[in-house]
């Protein structure tokens, strides 16, 4: 943690290195041998952010209009693919022209058919099984294989839309060997398929969910291994990371403004809550801390903030040094899914403030 983060002109503020992002892309573009690496823009859209990752990826996934303006607006010329389940008819006509379309329904191709012609992938809900997984994308998330067949029928009848491939992001959280070995079985069920349609250059998108063990911060996703067995699948190849590339690489730092005990339990009230940091309390863990400004002999508090809620809990029973008010703390691994996910506006406590580290 660099000194800057404990004489920031005020706290909260979140701390983006990106330097240290930079450096991280680097390796992660180094294992892939072939594959297209997107962004997905939903882990962390922050500007400074995107601009530091453009030059090392082939293109960013948005999911939403609003996504599409500000990657566009904030990278000119990258090449874009859109995706997510609900996409509206204004969406739809907004990302005509980009690179590519993840549909996700028959009703949804039918909509696109209607605007003009696009390149698109779609978006496969297979089932596979995705073991040990933190969040397995079912339900509303792409399509069974009657809707496929549905849509490859749409296709016959509207030779301006263009199908390139498939795409098939199935479960989030999920180790290189697991992921590598759904990869392979996406691959086994949809290149027949394709092929059956007379796509002969096929790609594949086998999306993100490289997991993140915000337990272990030192751990990482083996991107030798993944990148290295992506090489043996025929086809093009795109993954879209998101938290694997950025969570690293953000601090949310902010101050003591209260130590208390409460039938005997300490609690660490800190400026802010987790409508600045939503992490924890969504993935229900302990978020990972540094105390920047006290030592000592540590003993369990629980570190919350400042909302009306017993919900708004930062980490439960861990280790600190003795604090008192105005003490620093830095949460890590703040660098995705916690400012762009969170309840900015409850209770309208001020926002916190954006520092970065070139």
């Amino acid at each position: 943690m660099n000194e800057q983060a404990v004489n920031l002109d005020r706290y909260p503020a979140y701390l983006y290195d990106l330097s240290g992002l930079e450096t991280h892309i680097r390796q992660i573009r180094a294992t892939l041998d072939g594959t297209e690496l997107f962004y997905a823009a939903k882990a962390n859209p922050d500007a400074e952010i995107l601009r530091t990752l453009a030059p090392h990826v082939d293109g960013i996934e948005v999911a939403s209009g609003g996504e599409l303006a500000h990657v566009q607006e904030t990278l000119f010329d990258a090449r874009i693919a859109f995706g997510g389940p609900g996409k509206t008819d204004e969406e739809l006509s907004q990302a005509i022209k980009v690179d590519r379309i993840h549909v996700e329904s028959p009703s949804e191709l039918a909509r696109l058919a209607a605007l003009g012609s696009a390149d698109i992938l779609l978006r496969a809900n297979l089932p596979l099984s995705t073991p040990n997984a933190a969040l397995a994308m079912s339900g509303p998330f792409g399509m069974d294989e009657d809707a496929l067949t549905e849509c490859a029928r749409l296709l016959e009848d509207n030779p301006h839309i263009t199908l390139r491939g498939v795409h098939a992001h199935l479960a989030s959280g999920l180790d290189a060997p697991t992921m590598l070995d759904l990869a392979h079985q996406i691959a086994d069920w949809a290149l027949p398929w394709l092929k059956s349609l007379g796509v002969d250059d096929p790609e594949l998108n086998v999306g993100g969910g490289m997991a993140v063990d915000y337990t272990s911060p030192q751990s990482r996703f083996d991107w030798t291994l993944y990148g290295t067995g992506l090489t043996h699948i025929p086809a093009t190849v795109r993954i879209e990371p998101g938290r694997a590339m950025t969570a690293y690489h953000g601090w949310y730092v902010t101050d003591v403004l209260d130590v208390k005990t409460t039938h005997g339990d300490t609690y660490v009230i800190l400026r802010g809550g987790t409508h600045h940091l939503r992490t924890p309390v969504t993935k229900g863990h302990n978020q990972p801390f540094t105390v920047l400004t006290a030592s000592g002999l540590e003993s369990p508090a629980t570190l919350v903030g400042q909302l009306c809620t017993p919900k708004d809990v930062f980490a439960r029973n861990v280790p600190v040094p003795p604090l008192s008010r105005g003490d620093v703390i830095a949460f890590t691994m703040a660098g995705a899914y916690a400012w762009n996910i969170s309840h900015h506006d409850f209770l309208m406590h001020p926002k916190p403030a954006f520092h970065y580290l070139r």
